[in-house]
């Protein structure tokens, strides 16, 4: 058993924002080592594969100052079981509005049901990323609005790639 205290960050990142990388900064001031667990939400219909996302997270935390405490991995399983595999001591998540909280407030309590050694731990972004999600960037990238500081480079680059190829992207 390990003394380091690990948290485990999930979402589906579709794509990885800066809002997301706020978090994590947030997260490495409380833990060791976080680890950014990409997922699948069956509710959603995602723009970019696991793979894809896996790619982007990992080159955006590159460019964070503790990249060397953070992991990014893919899961496939009930979060709860990835997280004891992972001997984490808590789910990290992000709420940004008070209508996060109550569907936020649900999925941790239902983890604690499943696993009452793992905490679910809320933290708030920056002010500057409050109004920030996936879904927001990817409606502006469609329709060519910028996002170049919403985003890692990266990301912003990939996200033009993927619309230029399904022919959503207007001409500039």
């Amino acid at each position: 058993m390990t003394n380091k205290k690990i948290g485990i960050y999930p979402g589906t990142f579709d794509p990885i924002t800066n809002g997301h990388l706020d978090i994590i900064n947030r997260a490495l001031k409380l833990f060791d080592l976080v680890i950014v667990a990409i997922g699948e939400n069956p509710q959603k219909i995602s723009l970019f594969s696991p793979e894809e996302r896996l790619f982007l997270a990992q080159n955006a935390i590159k460019e964070l100052p503790e990249n060397h405490r953070i992991k990014v991995e893919i899961f496939s399983e009930l979060l709860v079981e990835f997280a004891k595999k992972k001997s984490a001591c808590a789910i990290i998540r992000g709420l940004r509005a008070v209508s996060d909280f109550e569907y936020e407030m649900q999925l941790a309590l239902m983890n604690r049901k499943l696993s009452n050694n793992i905490d679910t731990v809320f933290l708030l972004p920056s002010l500057k990323w409050i109004f920030l999600s996936s879904s927001v960037v990817k409606e502006i990238a469609k329709f060519g609005g910028k996002i170049d500081d919403l985003v890692p480079k990266i990301v912003a680059e990939k996200l033009k790639e993927k619309f230029k190829q399904r022919g959503d992207f207007p001409p500039l």
